[in-house]
C-alpha cells in the first residue's frame, strides 16, 4: 500500500501537575504528532516531545522540520518499512524529534495494515512491569502528600527527583522512608545536579533504593568508573545515552549497570533498538523512560520495552499527567503493570 497522505499538528497541552526538576520548571508542553494515511485508507501516528536541554533542539523545530519533510514520503510503499525508515534517518540525523514522530508513525501504519500488534511484530520478550510514577522537586510534606495519592491510585514504584542541595535530598528521603516502610520501592533521579561526592554521600547514607538516574553532568559521565561497584551497579545513565554511539561509547568500561533509554532521546523505535542491543550484549539492564508525551509515544516506547530481556525498569509516565490528548488506548494500568492493547499498531485511536 501506497503513503498517500502525512497530516503534521504541534500540540499545546497543559499539565495538571506541574513539576520542577533540578534545572527548569513545567507547566506545559509542545507535542509533534505525525498522521500517515495510506491509500487503502488505514493511517498510522507517531508523536514527539523532546528536550533542547538534552538534544539541542526544542520540539517546535522538530515540527518545522517535519513540515518541511513530509512530502518527502508520499508514493512510498509503506511494506518498504526499513528503506523508508533509512531515509528519515539520513534526512533528518540532526533532529531526534521529527525521527522519532516519522519513525513511531512508520512502525504504526505497517503493523496496522499487517493487522499485526507492534509488540508482536517487534517480538515479546517479557511480561508486563510496573511503571514508576514521577514525585518533582518539592518540600517533605509535599512529597509525602503526593505519594500517598499515588499508592492510593495503584501506584509503588515512586521516583522522586533530586538534585539540589544533597542533605534536604537524604532528608526527604528519609523522611519517605520513614513514612511509607516497605510498601513502595523507591527511585532516585538527581538530574545531573550532584557531584561525585554528593553522590557517595546519598549511596552511603540511604539504603533501599532501587537505582539512582544520572547523578553526575554529562560531561562528568568519566567519573562514575570511580564510584564502588556497588553503587555503579545502581547508577542509570540518561542523559549520557542519548545516540547509539553513546551507548557503545558506556558500554565500554563499567561506567553503569543500567542504561535509560527515551525514543524522544535517540529518535525512535529503530535508534532504541540499537542502544537496548548494544546493553544486551554488555549484560546492562534497561530503565525506559519518557518525557511528558502522549500516549502514542509512550505506548511505542512500551512495546520496544517489552521486546527486550533485559528491561528490568519501566518509567513511563508521560501521559498521565496531560490535560487533554489526540488519542486514547494504547495500554492499560492494571494493579500499576502497564499492559500493552493487543489490537494492530500501537493500539491507539484519534479522539
Amino acid at each position: 500500500m501506497i503513503i498517500d497522505a502525512i497530516d503534521i499538528t504541534l500540540e499545546e497541552i497543559a499539565l495538571t501537575k506541574p513539576y520542577t526538576i533540578s534545572y527548569k520548571t513545567t507547566s506545559s508542553i509542545k507535542n509533534l504528532v505525525v498522521k500517515v494515511v495510506l491509500n487503502n485508507g488505514v493511517y498510522g501516528l507517531g508523536a514527539a516531545s523532546v528536550s533542547k536541554y538534552v538534544v539541542g533542539i526544542d520540539t517546535e523545530s522538530s515540527y518545522k522540520n517535519a513540515l518541511a519533510y513530509k512530502d518527502e514520503l508520499i508514493g512510498k510503499n509503506i511494506s518498504n518499512l526499513f528503506q523508508n525508515i533509512d531515509l528519515i534517518e539520513k534526512a533528518l540525523e540532526k533532529d531526534p524529534g521529527s525521527r522519532a514522530a516519522f519513525n513511531i508513525a512508520l512502525h504504526d501504519t505497517f503493523c496496522k495494515n499487517s493487522n499485526l500488534p507492534l509488540s508482536q511484530f517487534l517480538g515479546q520478550k517479557i511480561k508486563p512491569l510496573p511503571t514508576s510514577v514521577t514525585v518533582g522537586i518539592k518540600g517533605v510534606e509535599e512529597t509525602l502528600e503526593e505519594i500517598e495519592d499515588y499508592c492510593a491510585s495503584g501506584f509503588n514504584h515512586i521516583k522522586i527527583k533530586l538534585g539540589q542541595q544533597i542533605d534536604q535530598d537524604i532528608e526527604r528521603i528519609v523522611k519517605t522512608q520513614e513514612r511509607f516502610k516497605n510498601s513502595i520501592k523507591i527511585r532516585i533521579d538527581a538530574n545531573q545536579g550532584w557531584s561525585f561526592n554528593d553522590t557517595v554521600k546519598f549511596f552511603n547514607t540511604v539504603s533501599n533504593v532501587e537505582l539512582i538516574e544520572q547523578p553526575l553532568k554529562v560531561s562528568e559521565t568519566e567519573e562514575c568508573l570511580g564510584f564502588s561497584k556497588e553503587l555503579k551497579k545502581t547508577i542509570a545513565l540518561d542523559e549520557s545515552i542519548v545516540t547509539p554511539e553513546n551507548a557503545i561509547t558506556f558500554s565500554s568500561k563499567d561506567y553503569a549497570g543500567i542504561f535509560n533509554i527515551k525514543l524522544m532521546k535517540c529518535g525512535g523505535i529503530s535508534a532504541a533498538r540499537e542502544i537496548a542491543s548494544t546493553a544486551l550484549a554488555k549484560g546492562i539492564d534497561l530503565m525506559w523512560g519518557c518525557n511528558d508525551e502522549s500516549i502514542i509515544s509512550v505506548s511505542a516506547a512500551l512495546n520496544v520495552a517489552m521486546s527486550y530481556p533485559n528491561t528490568k525498569y519501566l518509567d513511563l509516565d508521560g501521559s498521565f499527567d496531560l490535560a487533554k490528548d489526540v488519542v486514547v488506548g494504547g495500554f492499560e494500568i492494571k494493579d500499576g503493570l502497564m499492559v500493552p492493547l493487543s489490537t494492530a499498531g500501537l493500539g491507539v485511536a484519534l479522539i
